[in-house]
């Protein structure tokens, strides 16, 4: 297998695991995802991933009814973690071997997280899937995830979603909408485009880690985004 990147950190949205039904975990999507991971791995490539909880719960949706906020996030996490654990006896009954690891202890749900247990774990060829967020309140799971891509010295983060990369505007509301081949972190900032968090994005910029934002549902385009093929969106 032709790989661009040696070691990838892959964020994939709590939403995106719904599929089709609305709410929870669709197994067909969480068996489309598997089977798109495994292609990589086996191909050689190191793979971290981090997966937001929004299918189940958000932090600040819960914020706006009423829940203390450090609550409503520490739910979030917790939605995260159920969801890691989703995704990885998908990918072990696959035959690819996963590990979870949890940015707050939670043993035995998963291994409490250390950068040098997650790189251990990738080097010995198993996919770690890092859950929890940052561990705090007030960060979403995109600066998570800068987080663990920076820690775990990934080439890239791969930011899996339903759309093919970034646009001018929204492409689903604005049919004039124009899609950017690539686009520097001041640019997303200066125009307002809503990538990731502002934290998420000048945590990138400031440890020159690149994301490449491209269409997760199709099923090949993990392979493609790995081989370089120019499908998503290039950050730098």
């Amino acid at each position: 297998m032709r790989t661009k990147y040696s070691r990838v950190l892959l964020k994939l949205s709590g939403e995106s695991l719904m599929g089709s039904q609305g709410y929870g975990i669709d197994p067909v999507r969480l068996g489309q995802y598997a089977g798109q991971i495994k292609a990589i791995a086996q191909g050689g490539v190191e793979v971290a991933i981090v997966i937001g909880g929004g299918n189940i719960f958000r932090g600040l949706q819960g914020a706006s009814k009423g829940f203390d906020r450090v609550k409503g996030d520490q739910m979030g996490m917790l939605a995260t973690v159920i969801n890691s654990l989703a995704l990885s006896s998908a990918l072990e009954s696959v035959g690819q071997p996963a590990k979870v690891f949890t940015a707050v202890n939670m043993f035995p749900i998963g291994e409490h997280y250390s950068k040098w247990k997650a790189i251990e774990a990738l080097k010995a060829g198993a996919v770690a899937i890092i859950a929890g967020g940052t561990g705090n309140p007030f960060f979403t799971t995109d600066t998570g995830s800068a987080l663990r891509g920076i820690e775990v010295e990934a080439d890239v983060m791969l930011k899996g979603t339903r759309v093919d990369g970034i646009y001018t505007a929204d492409p689903e509301k604005d049919p004039t909408a124009k899609k950017f081949s690539e686009i520097t972190y001041n640019e997303v900032y200066t125009r307002g485009l809503k990538v990731m968090d502002l934290t998420a994005t000048a945590l990138c910029k400031e440890n020159h880690l690149p994301i490449v934002v491209f269409d997760m549902d199709t099923p090949g385009n993990l392979e493609k985004v790995i081989a370089g093929e120019p499908i998503g969106t290039l950050v730098y």
